[in-house]
């Protein structure tokens, strides 16, 4: 055999005893053994460099070569679930997805691993790209420090797998490792993780390959995506993926009632104490493929899936004041600062009281014991008081009537909870609160700013509002100190290119209220210029689809104000998108102009999202319910037999998937 042919086999051997070790755990060599065929291929790699391999077993070790990460956009946007906490939540899922499918269907339960989402792309059975969650439209490209995690197969074995496919799961960060990696860290006096998510998610974003290679992370893999998948079923295709070297939970189970989902769930909410990773929760998805492209998608998450997080820990801590904070709303909430307790891994020291009303209804007082939970494990809340353990004559908590800030009395509008300072112009956390909002990444993503930076231009002088970042010059920000010549060029280099950011993004940047991403860019097709938008009418506002009372209130209430108008005027004139392109606008017609359209059924062209979106395209407008105002029903196979009943009551017309997309011209 040439040495060639010897490194040949070396990886094919190593790529399957790897995966026996670390996906089956049923090694059938020795660490020495492993070792020694590691050591022989790596001596003969560097004497042909010739025959360098991206996907080589020996590329595990990782590299000391820094490496700063690139933004990669997602093929399918990484979208988070929808969370239950009960399992009333739970049978409301079941019956929507019942009601809205009116056929069969099963559900695949799986355990909710609590770490950092990551999606690799295979290609030709190699893994040629690992990229982060991110935003959900683009993530980090972390490809060499995937490589070091042994579970994740740079090669697949088997047969039958796409020629192009991605795969997603969970890197986490077992137990063991974690605590043992704590000890590493406070024997050094470092900071330590608050918990295995943060330590897996930091150790991933390292610059350094070989180091990520020493944490030792693991992987599950949870869901795959690609147009030549081997089955329809989910559960079937991560059974298949589990064929070519990849690890799959052995937990995951499909069932098929209402009952088996709560016997998953009941028993995992005791046994996932004993699981060597962390976990929140229980997933839950439609099975087919074929019935989750039907369900769709909401703004943010699937209608096909959701997550039942277990009941949230709960400690009994001190209150000793309570603070308050303002919002780039002028919103004020109050925040209890609590002795320091340990609560789901992580020291809490602080929890919000959200508003008056929550405030009254618990009786606080000052030294109050109270119980303290993580709502979903994540945000610190009080739920609670002990009042068999408060002190006679403490101070009873009373919400603020003046803004803490600028000292501006508060307001109350009918129907809200909340309080709010009205001195928007002058109160300095509305001011940096409005320009953070605006730099941020999901709005204009100005690179070089931050949080920091805003309050250190603030309190120069050099910025009010978010038009005065567009006169900004290099030698006022050069001369701050911690800034510097690099930095000022950074910041006008973010700002310039801020200007090629979408028409849709910068009406969400000017943060009016109500309008966030997804209405932002509903306006944005209803109304594709700032002009439009800033002369519509409340009738006319209302008639865009998604688009309340409430939100079209705002709106015009913003654009009623001189100092938002002349705002947008200098923002237009520092050259950023007040209107949407021509590609944004191409295709859209007035064919459905002033049409009602209620779609149900189960589609065989499009998905039902696809169809609402067309439906907007046309100048259609997407309602949920049918009325004498319905123009017509989209229907589909399985349409519910009760809105069939009212369809024909009241003499609506129905309308096939066929004779729809022949209307709009797209058969």
């Amino acid at each position: 055999m040439t040495e060639i042919e010897r490194i040949d086999q070396l990886r094919e051997d190593l790529h399957l005893h790897n995966y026996n070790y670390y996906v089956l755990n049923t090694p059938v060599i020795s660490d020495k053994e492993f070792d020694d065929l590691m050591r022989e291929l790596q001596d003969l790699e560097a004497k042909h460099p010739e025959r360098y391999d991206e996907n080589s077993p020996s590329m595990r070790v990782g590299s000391d070569i820094n490496k700063n990460f690139t933004q990669i956009a997602h093929k399918y946007p990484m979208l988070s679930l929808g969370n239950t906490y009960s399992q009333a939540e739970v049978t409301e899922f079941y019956e929507r997805v019942c009601k809205s499918l009116n056929e069969d269907f099963e559900i695949c339960c799986e355990m909710k691993f609590d770490g950092t989402s990551i999606s690799l792309t295979y290609e030709h059975g190699k893994l040629v790209r690992a990229v982060t969650r991110g935003d959900g439209a683009k993530g980090d490209d972390v490809t060499d420090n995937v490589k070091t995690i042994r579970t994740i197969p740079l090669k697949l074995h088997g047969e039958g797998y796409p020629d192009s496919f991605e795969i997603r799961g969970e890197i986490l960060m077992p137990w063991e490792v974690f605590e043992e990696l704590n000890r590493e860290r406070e024997s050094r006096e470092e900071p330590l993780f608050a918990n295995p998510r943060n330590a897996a998610s930091g150790t991933l974003k390292l610059q350094n390959s070989s180091q990520v290679a020493a944490r030792k992370l693991d992987a599950y893999l949870y869901y795959m995506l690609g147009e030549s998948l081997p089955c329809d079923g989910h559960y079937e295709n991560l059974k298949e993926a589990e064929k070519w070297g990849f690890k799959i939970s052995p937990i995951t189970r499909k069932v098929h009632s209402l009952q088996e989902i709560f016997d998953f769930i009941s028993y995992w909410d005791v046994e996932r104490k004993n699981l060597p990773v962390a976990t929140d929760g229980i997933v839950l998805k439609v099975n087919s493929l074929r019935q989750q492209k039907n369900l769709g998608y909401t703004a943010k998450s699937p209608r096909w899936a959701i997550a039942y997080k277990f009941q949230a820990e709960q400690a009994l801590t001190k209150l000793l004041k309570v603070t308050y904070q303002v919002g780039r709303t002028g919103a004020i909430t109050p925040v209890a600062n609590l002795e320091p307790v340990q609560l789901s891994g992580t020291i809490v020291k602080r929890a919000s009281l959200h508003n008056a009303d929550i405030i009254s209804s618990l009786d606080l007082h000052l030294g109050d014991s109270v119980y303290v939970e993580k709502g979903g494990e994540i945000i610190p809340k009080i739920t609670g008081v002990e009042p068999s353990m408060r002190i006679a004559g403490s101070e009873k908590v009373t919400f603020i009537t003046h803004c803490p800030e600028c000292g501006s009395k508060l307001v109350r509008y009918e129907d809200e909870a909340a309080h709010y300072c009205t001195n928007e112009t002058l109160c300095p956390p509305q001011i940096k609160g409005k320009i953070e909002h605006f730099i941020s990444r999901r709005a204009m993503n100005i690179e070089g700013l931050g949080p920091e930076t805003v309050d250190v231009f603030y309190q120069e002088g050099m910025i009010q509002n978010v038009a005065d970042l567009y006169q900004l010059k290099a030698e006022d920000i050069a001369r701050l100190e911690r800034l510097g010549e690099k930095s000022a060029e950074n910041i006008l280099q973010g700002l310039e290119r801020s200007k090629e950011v979408p028409f849709e993004r910068v009406l969400f940047a000017l943060g009016i209220r109500f309008v966030g991403e997804t209405v932002a860019k509903k306006l944005c097709r209803a109304f594709p210029s700032i002009d439009l938008l800033s002369g519509a009418s409340l009738e006319q506002l209302v008639q865009t689809d998604e688009i309340g009372i409430r939100i079209a209130q705002s709106i015009l209430l913003y654009f009623s104000d001189e100092k938002n108008r002349c705002l947008v005027e200098r923002l237009r004139e520092a050259g950023l998108k007040m209107e949407a392109d021509a590609e944004d606008r191409s295709g859209y017609t007035d064919l459905l102009a002033g049409s009602s359209i209620v779609i149900s059924g189960v589609f065989q062209h499009h998905s039902r999202d696809e169809y609402k979106a067309l439906i907007e395209k046309h100048g259609g407008k997407n309602v949920g319910s049918i009325s004498k105002k319905t123009s017509f029903i989209l229907a589909g196979d399985n349409m519910g037999p009760s809105k069939l009943e009212k369809a024909e009551k009241l003499g609506v017309r129905i309308v096939s998937e066929d004779e729809f997309l022949q209307m709009i011209g797209n058969e």
